[in-house]
């Protein structure tokens, strides 16, 4: 989420994470980071729920209008908010690193030795 405009600065940590967990061990990462941010009543993170839950991942310096535009990037059925796929997959597009690894990464999460 590097970007020049809005001062926000993403060191891509990814790919050393998924080195040191794995594939499943950084899919649980995300899943817990998941369960960070969403509204427990909706198991989604919706605006409301980030905004609050924010500051525990130390962007409480972002603006209303930069939250709901990474809502709207993640938010691939329309619904507003973004379920634990959808914020996954926003992850991975957020990560260059693991952009570039993605074929392995998959593989490797199901366990297959040949592609």
């Amino acid at each position: 989420m590097a970007s020049a405009n809005s001062g926000i600065v993403f060191e891509d940590f990814f790919p050393a994470m998924v080195e040191k967990l794995g594939a499943e061990g950084f899919m649980q990462e995300l899943s817990n980071g998941f369960r960070l941010l969403m509204d427990e009543g909706k198991g989604l993170i919706t605006f409301e729920s980030l905004k609050k839950n924010s500051a525990l991942l130390g962007l409480q310096d972002m603006s209303d209008e930069e939250l709901m535009c990474m809502l709207r990037e993640g938010d691939l059925d329309g619904d507003g908010a973004l379920n634990e796929m959808e914020f996954c997959t926003l992850m991975f597009r957020l990560s260059p690193g693991l952009m570039k690894n993605s074929t392995n990464l998959f593989l490797e999460a199901l366990n297959v030795d040949d592609f």
